[in-house]
């Protein structure tokens, strides 16, 4: 497939530059297969196949021996695990190296989409600590959500603005984490049609596009707080000039990683490259800055505008789906449609604070709503980590489970009782069905459903 997509002249040319003699290495490597990755969930009771060899750098990273059919794996719709690119989870050093583990944290991954570093963020959270997860565009919106959907927790929010609508929550975040939109160089092994889109325009393009989420970024973190800054390029104009621009921002001093140098991973001047040709990996590169200037401003929390609190009278209604204790640590509030949401008590002013600035946020936990005197679970509800363990639940075989996830309604032997049960596969959570005596109904989402046979 390479040789329909060659390599651009002023590509090799730029490289050439960079790695002199080595360049020979990365142009072979570039034609080569490239590994596939994924980051498993810490909290689901799920272990990978003995052939699944662990990252270096990720606790929770995992390298398999061959690329499967992922969409016809029910473990990966449970949210077992999220397909990540080895190199990027060399966030997950960086982060455990320059933030404390003693205290909660607050997080901005103001690029999220597809979701790959939010749910790898979110496993590393002190107990405490939330992560606002912001894509800008809609589609890759709706992916991102999904995605932080089938993870299960609770203390994971989302958003959809631009960079400048989070001006008003100045010194609010200790991590920021701009990955940012870039001219994609380091997947032209993985996906060789992105060398067609390369130029040097469109790295210059894409390098003053960057500098303008960064300049919106560094007032977002607070003192004694973490900017992060990723790509998964290349060249010097996107990196390594876009992080010397930082490390001259009033506050701002450049952090180096010392842990980062356990690994095949090249020191620059500002920030780590990662090549594929010295690593399992893609192209990928990092910096990191250290806030020291205080942008706080001083914010009261008020009540939300757009959700009401769900009157206490009425709250038992929802009962019997999640642990009584974790139940007891939520506070309950209704969308103008009836939806029901759950947000912890302990981060209830924080997100209060969010939602009087950012007007495209989704605070706290999706649990269903009312119907009548009965309860419809939402679909997210099928993924927490904190359903009560006395809820129904039917585990199937993986053919009835892939039947399950193409909105079917194949026989299930093991499901005779009325009422809502968990279609569980490998015990990890997949959809609602209702049991009506000699048949069900399969509630999971017509828009999730998977199409492909086998």
């Amino acid at each position: 497939m390479t040789d329909s997509f060659p390599l651009p002249a002023a590509f090799i040319d730029q490289m050439r530059s960079l790695l002199g003699p080595d360049w020979a290495a990365l142009r072979t490597t570039l034609d080569t297969t490239p590994p596939v990755s994924v980051h498993l969930h810490p909290q689901r009771a799920w272990l990978p196949p003995a052939a699944w060899q662990p990252v270096p750098w990720s606790a929770c990273g995992y390298y398999l021996p061959e690329r499967p059919s992922f969409t016809l794996d029910p473990a990966f719709h449970g949210g077992a695990y999220y397909v990540q690119e080895a190199s990027s989870m060399l966030i997950a050093a960086a982060v455990q190296a320059l933030l404390p583990v003693d205290r909660p944290w607050r997080v901005l991954d103001l690029c999220a989409a597809p979701g790959g570093k939010s749910t790898l963020l979110t496993s590393l959270l002190p107990p405490g600590s939330w992560l606002l997860a912001n894509e800008v565009i809609k589609s890759r919106y709706q992916i991102l959500r999904y995605n932080l959907q089938k993870w299960g927790y609770a203390n994971t929010f989302t958003s959809k603005h631009d960079v400048v609508d989070f001006a008003p929550l100045a010194g609010m975040f200790d991590l920021v984490l701009v990955d940012a939109p870039c001219s994609g160089e380091g997947l032209f092994r993985k996906d060789p049609t992105a060398r067609q889109a390369w130029s040097p325009e469109h790295v210059t393009h894409c390098a003053l596009r960057q500098r303008r989420i960064l300049q919106e970024a560094v007032p977002l973190v607070a003192q004694g707080g973490v900017l992060l800054y990723s790509t998964c390029t290349y060249n010097t104009q996107e990196n390594d000039d876009n992080a010397r621009w930082l490390a001259t921002r009033n506050g701002l001093s450049y952090e180096a990683i010392p842990a980062l140098a356990e690994y095949p991973v090249e020191s620059r001047e500002y920030g780590y490259q990662a090549y594929p040709h010295r690593l399992a990996g893609e192209g990928f590169y990092l910096a990191a800055f250290r806030q020291h200037q205080d942008y706080s401003r001083r914010r009261k929390a008020q009540d939300f505008s757009r959700i009401q609190r769900v009157p206490r009278r009425e709250q038992a209604l929802c009962e019997g789906w999640l642990s009584p204790d974790f139940q007891n640590e939520l506070a309950l509030y209704t969308t103008p449609k009836g939806h029901w949401r759950g947000i912890p008590k302990a981060m209830l002013a924080d997100t209060q604070i969010l939602a009087q600035y950012l007007h495209r946020i989704e605070v706290g936990i999706s649990l269903g709503q009312p119907k009548g005197r009965n309860w419809l679970p939402d679909e997210s509800l099928a993924f927490s980590l904190h359903l009560d363990s006395a809820v129904p639940r039917v585990d199937l075989s993986r053919e009835l489970a892939l039947a399950l996830l193409r909105k079917e309604t194949p026989p299930i032997p093991d499901l005779q009782a009325r009422g809502w049960h968990l279609v569980t596969y490998q015990n990890l959570g997949l959809a609602w069905v209702k049991g009506l005596g000699n048949r069900y109904n399969n509630y999971y989402p017509q828009n999730w459903r998977i199409r492909m046979q086998g």
